[in-house]
């Protein structure tokens, strides 16, 4: 009787809504799961650890990379003895902006290897390829890398370390992307422990994306849009007296092998790199003001890239002292930068003020010529307004006409530009060479970034292998 009792009980109202929100809890886990696996594909057929890449690629051939006039950048071959393997045409070329596919992946073998390892193949192809147990042809991948730039950018760094990166203003294309020392990816598997020794350390580094350096001179192009928007009626008439040097109490900074530019005014200033008055103009600044105008260029932060990069840096609050200000308004002391992220800034400027997203896969294609995807131009947005970046134009045109580019001046077609010296280390003197420019400057259609580890001033170094390359793209023979 008292069991019959119990089982004409109704269920405890507390029991029924934890059965309803375990439910409801299981139900949204399972929808999160579906969602992010649908939306993240990419990522998690990436990752290391999901076993479905080695199935696609024991049913695919990995697809080949191809430059944007066509040129074969990487393919897979079949060696004497029947086994798979990568073959990269231009050698050391395109080492890092290509990368390898073994013993990890880089490059835009790290960033395409989605679609390099699935197949879009036409049916007829599948089945016919299936009944002969052949692999299916992985789908190819177009990059915006132009061969005839790669080479003259690298031919033109020559023995140098550094980097060097070439892009379209107007769209964020990458036509170029040189880092010295660099390798074969051919190679990678059989030199691997080479590679990653201490005497090769830094081989395998993307000098362009991820290595940090003090931007020198070239922070000028910061410093000078600060003043401007601290002094927009008054920024003309700023004069200074540079005796080739500044203090404050025992800090003391030297304008570039001693020099002594005399009077002059912010345009000048500008063009000729005077680290005095450039650390008289921060020293009047609003630091919680530059640190809004850091924040707004992308310095301490993440910056829209889809490849690795490090970011840049830039020691600055409200209590940085007079001794840093100076440091950090020349480009010195802790600030550091990689040269993509001076280019984003450049390039900025070269456009009205928007920064186009750089990048560096133009379009996917199957074994048919068959469209899979396209990669369209895309603006982050303003990095400052068109006015700021017509001034600073007009800046950089005077550092060619007037200025430490000065080689860049009377050509076929016209230049603006900033070169920088970077002291670093210990030894007194030692400096890498920077420049960053665009050319025409009227119409931008080409930016350079360029840093040479060690060599001394950039208006020696830099700028004629910046020459060279607006000279190869605007097709004007020089002999070198």
């Amino acid at each position: 009787m008292n069991r019959k009792k119990n089982k004409g009980k109704k269920k405890s109202p507390q029991i029924m809504i934890i059965t309803a929100g375990f439910t409801l809890l299981f139900l949204s886990m399972i929808g999160y799961i579906t969602y992010y696996s649908v939306t993240h594909k990419q990522e998690l057929i990436n990752n290391s650890y999901n076993g479905r890449q080695q199935m696609l690629l024991s049913q695919n051939r990995r697809g080949s990379i191809y430059s944007a006039d066509g040129k074969v950048l990487a393919q897979t071959v079949t060696d004497e003895n029947g086994n798979e393997v990568r073959e990269y045409p231009y050698g050391n070329l395109f080492s890092h902006a290509v990368g390898y596919a073994t013993n990890g992946r880089m490059g835009v073998e790290a960033q395409a290897n989605y679609y390099l390892i699935n197949s879009n193949a036409p049916l007829s192809t599948k089945a016919a390829l299936e009944a002969s147990g052949d692999k299916y042809p992985g789908d190819n991948v177009y990059t915006t890398l132009d061969t005839k730039l790669q080479q003259v950018a690298s031919t033109a760094l020559g023995v140098y370390r550094g980097a060097i990166i070439v892009t379209e203003p107007s769209t964020g294309r990458i036509l170029a992307m040189v880092s010295k020392p660099d390798f074969d990816p051919g190679t990678v598997e059989a030199n691997w422990d080479e590679l990653r020794s201490d005497s090769q350390k830094g081989v395998l580094l993307n000098r362009v994306t991820q290595g940090l350096y003090p931007p020198g001179s070239t922070f000028k192009i910061v410093t000078a849009l600060e003043y401007i928007r601290e002094n927009p009626d008054t920024y003309q008439q700023y004069t200074y007296q540079c005796n080739g040097s500044i203090s404050r109490g025992e800090d003391r900074i030297q304008c570039y092998h001693g020099s002594v530019h005399g009077q002059i005014g912010f345009a000048r200033s500008f063009a000729k790199s005077c680290n005095s008055s450039f650390a008289n103009m921060g020293l009047t600044f609003d630091r919680g003001h530059f640190e809004e105008t850091l924040d707004q260029l992308l310095f301490n932060q993440k910056l829209p890239l889809s490849m690795n990069y490090s970011q840049s840096r830039v020691d600055m609050s409200d209590t940085t002292s007079d001794a840093d200000m100076m440091q950090v308004s020349i480009g010195q002391g802790t600030t550091a930068m990689t040269p993509i992220h001076l280019n984003m800034i450049t390039s900025a400027i070269a456009h009205n003020g928007v920064l186009m997203k750089p990048y560096i896969v133009d379009h996917v294609q199957n074994s048919a010529g068959g469209n899979i995807k396209t990669f369209n131009a895309a603006a982050y947005g303003n990095l400052m307004t068109e006015e700021e970046a017509f001034i600073l134009t007009g800046l950089m045109t005077d550092v060619v006409e007037e200025g430490t580019a000065s080689r860049l001046k009377g050509l076929s077609y016209t230049a603006a530009g900033k070169t920088g010296s970077a002291e670093y280390g210990t030894v007194k003197g030692d400096s890498h060479a920077w420049f960053t420019g665009f050319a025409p400057a009227e119409d931008p259609e080409i930016c350079v970034t360029i840093i040479i580890e060690g060599a001394g001033a950039g208006g020696d170094y830099a700028v004629p292998i910046a020459k060279r390359i607006f000279d190869a793209y605007f097709g004007v023979e020089t002999i070198y």
